[in-house]
């Protein structure tokens, strides 16, 4: 889709087209409930010079049968149309959330340093949800209050087309007064929809950050910020919901003026006896229907506004490209080596060099460990290996290939990575060794009992369909790391990333992780950012990085006999 196609243009032609013949039918629906309320007014000029004023007592029971008819067939169309128009809502709401996440899932990692939790999920939820809602309004109120209102209309103009000019002498006084109003209502939609993203932020920051806050005693400052923020919410919801509300009340003035017309023009004609008291009514019930139809259209525009407000927002994420590209002409095969190499490798964020012509080899089957200060460039090695961001100079390879000849899918899929945070969702254990690939029993156990999990596994009520809990909080630190592990191990992918696995566990959990990353690791190519040495000094090679540069390279032992920054970090941390 282009993306200098009207917002709305793009919702129909990717979400609402492709059920077209059911809005057709809700269409056709809302036209029947519509039409009733003309056919009704128009009744009641017979009923009044008929059967009241001429006496025909018969007809009584026929026209009431009648009026009663156009009551249920208009609240049989009504329910229809109503739950086909929340059908095809809620199913294009939900598919435009399904591609919506799919695209932001894609982005770079750098988008996600930029942008707020909070922002991301009011885009993809909030901005959504909204827009289902209003659509479902505007298709449901427009299609039936249109109908009703042109029936009406035309029963008033067969009544006295004068009058019904008369009626609607001011309407042209409210263009002007609307547009300014819908602007202003589209910027404070934009505005509300921004402060409901922060909002949601602070929300995020408190329940992710709850031990920290209970444990700092911030329990008083979090929750003034987070009334701070609702506040401003409540104070830009009030604005919108002014302006939404001014529109309707500008009809009111007009239809107001035009009763006065009406009255002041025709009521001395009916007391002529120029116009019947049923063709009085018949106008007035006309005129008097049309004033509701008329207030909810005049605020549908309203609703139109805020919809596209959230549209834009919704677009303008859809719209966002990343950086990290796929390869014209991806190498789909996987590489017949596994040994890595950094060459001449820069990166900066922004003015910030990060890496400064790093160049180092990993031969197949090694350990590497990466060792510095913090701030070294470690971590940004591990995201320039896996694509997570692209170097501004030099290149990555694995197998002698340029990794951005892989494409992103096959080349994340040569990893398995194991980090000091552990990531464990709310499901079972289970579902977080699998996450959604088969497993037979035969792997699962091999892996369990190589990570240490078995040894904890019957201590947990349901065993591995026991739940994880919110970030794995129903397992202790090493326990967690151990499923990392057992998870990594069911990947089996020939290159290993170790992120201090086991940098804040006590020292039987350490010990039990270390023995596991030390089966995990056997006959891979293993990169490891160490923190605390003596967890590396047994590593094939030790590269140890300053500012963004290779300072020194080579073994624990060589390393130590340079008396180089390897040995001023080794004694500042007295390591064996």
């Amino acid at each position: 889709m282009s993306a200098s196609r009207h917002p709305f243009a793009r919702l129909w032609t990717g979400y609402l087209r492709r059920h077209l013949w059911w809005i057709v039918l809700a269409a056709v629906l809302m036209a029947v409930e519509g039409s009733t309320v003309g056919a009704l007014s128009y009744m009641l000029e017979p009923m009044f010079d008929v059967v009241f004023v001429a006496g025909r007592a018969d007809l009584i029971v026929w026209i009431g049968l009648a009026i009663f008819g156009l009551f249920v067939l208009r609240g049989v169309a009504g329910v229809a149309q109503r739950i086909i128009m929340a059908r095809v809502a809620f199913e294009a709401s939900s598919r435009l959330q399904q591609d919506l996440l799919a695209h932001v899932l894609g982005l770079d990692s750098a988008y996600f340093s930029s942008q707020s939790p909070g922002q991301l999920i009011e885009r993809v939820q909030g901005d959504v949800q909204a827009i289902q809602q209003i659509w479902t309004g505007i298709l449901t109120s427009a299609g039936r209050d249109a109908v009703g209102l042109v029936s009406l209309m035309v029963v008033a103009i067969m009544v006295d087309p004068i009058w019904t000019l008369v009626a609607i002498i001011g309407a042209p006084l409210l263009v002007l007064p609307s547009l300014i109003v819908q602007r202003y209502i589209r910027r404070k939609s934009v505005a509300l929809r921004d402060i409901a993203g922060r909002r949601t932020t602070r929300l995020d920051e408190i329940f992710h950050g709850i031990t920290p806050i209970k444990l700092n005693a911030m329990e008083a400052y979090q929750r003034d910020r987070f009334r701070t923020a609702t506040e401003d919410m409540v104070r830009a919801t009030v604005r919108t919901q002014a302006g939404q509300a001014t529109v309707p009340a500008l009809v009111d003035f007009a239809v107001g003026f035009g009763f006065l017309a009406v009255l002041l023009y025709g009521g001395p004609q009916i007391i002529a006896g120029e116009k019947t008291i049923g063709q009085f009514m018949s106008f007035f019930t006309a005129m008097s229907l049309a004033f509701q139809p008329l207030r909810r259209l005049a605020g549908l525009s309203a609703n139109w506004q805020t919809m596209m407000a959230s549209l834009d927002r919704v677009y303008a994420l859809a719209d966002t490209v990343p950086t990290i590209l796929e390869p014209p002409t991806a190498a789909r095969a996987r590489p017949a080596r596994s040994d890595l190499a950094f060459e001449d490798v820069s990166l900066s964020y922004g003015d910030t060099p990060v890496l400064r012509g790093v160049s180092f080899e990993v031969p197949q089957g090694t350990t590497t460990a990466l060792v510095g200060l913090s701030g070294a460039g470690k971590s940004t090695l591990f995201n320039v290996l896996t694509r997570l961001v692209d170097p501004v100079g030099g290149r990555a390879t694995i197998g002698g290939q340029d990794i951005r000849d892989f494409s992103i899918a096959d080349l994340r899929g040569l990893f398995s990575v194991v980090s000091q945070e552990t990531l464990l969702f709310d499901e079972t254990l289970r579902e977080n060794l699998t996450l959604g690939r088969p497993v037979s029993d035969a792997d699962m156990a091999r892996a369990l009992e190589a990570a240490h999990v078995s040894d904890f596994l019957g201590d947990l009520p349901a065993g591995l369909d026991s739940p994880a809990g919110p970030r794995g909080s129903n397992l202790s630190g090493g326990q967690r790391q151990r499923v990392a592990i057992a998870r990594a191990l069911l990947r089996d992918t020939p290159i290993l990333l170790l992120d201090e696995a086991t940098s804040a566990l006590d020292t039987k959990s350490e010990r039990l992780v270390q023995q596991a990353l030390t089966r995990l690791s056997a006959n891979r190519t293993t990169l490891v950012i160490a923190h605390r040495l003596s967890t590396v000094r047994d590593a094939d090679q030790i590269v140890v990085l300053d500012q963004g540069r290779v300072a020194e390279r080579g073994s624990h032992d060589s390393l130590l006999a340079a008396k180089g920054l390897y040995t001023q970090l080794h004694g500042l941390q007295g390591a064996p």
